[in-house]
């Protein structure tokens, strides 16, 4: 098993959200993170699941992480709610952390399941000051920092660069990481 973690963050501040959407509207990033989970296994909180449109998340593979286990999933043959991230230490398949904050934390924070690759999207412009309820990844951005290693290639699309990061130390399967790769070379075409 593979795990890896994709966000978009802003620069500076490690913003990913505002309330229970995004603070800046940005098609091509939305296109790259479809793109490279789609037929992917996406991790995500209750939160960012509850905040997602059903259209696009119905026949898509889906782990809710729900500390409570009250979340009511549209599509149960598809989407599954697991009440602790260390439960899927030993899934048969790879997975893709989605979001939110504190999902992200969990993995940066556990060592039996943190990221293996990270895809590490800065977004380089404003985010408009009325913006309010601000949630930032800074606790997993640290981590990253310390116990991850950026791979040298930069992709750079619509004010956003792109940087993979591989967990230092450990094996990490190459076939993911061409795979990545590969995609972000050719922006998706």
């Amino acid at each position: 098993m593979t795990i890896v973690a994709i966000w978009c963050r802003h620069i500076g501040d490690n913003v990913i959200g505002a309330g229970s959407g995004l603070p800046w509207k940005i098609p091509s990033d939305t296109r790259r993170f479809r793109e490279l989970t789609e037929g992917k296994i996406k991790v995500m909180g209750r939160r960012t699941y509850e905040g997602m449109p059903q259209k696009v998340l119905m026949g898509k593979k889906l782990i809710v992480l729900d500390i409570e286990n009250s979340c009511e999933v549209f599509d149960k043959e598809n989407h599954i709610v697991v009440d602790n991230a260390d439960k899927l230490e030993n899934y048969p398949e790879d997975l893709y952390i989605s979001g939110g904050a504190s999902v992200y934390a969990k993995f940066f924070t556990t060592p039996s399941i943190m990221p293996d690759i990270v895809v590490d999207c800065v977004y380089q412009g404003e985010i408009a000051p009325e913006m309010k309820d601000l949630i930032n990844v800074g606790k997993s951005v640290e981590v990253l920092e310390e116990k991850y290693f950026a791979l040298p290639q930069r992709f750079e699309l619509d004010n956003v660069i792109t940087t993979v990061w591989l967990k230092k130390g450990d094996f990490v399967e190459q076939s993911v990481v061409k795979s990545i790769l590969a995609y972000l070379e050719n922006q998706g075409e």
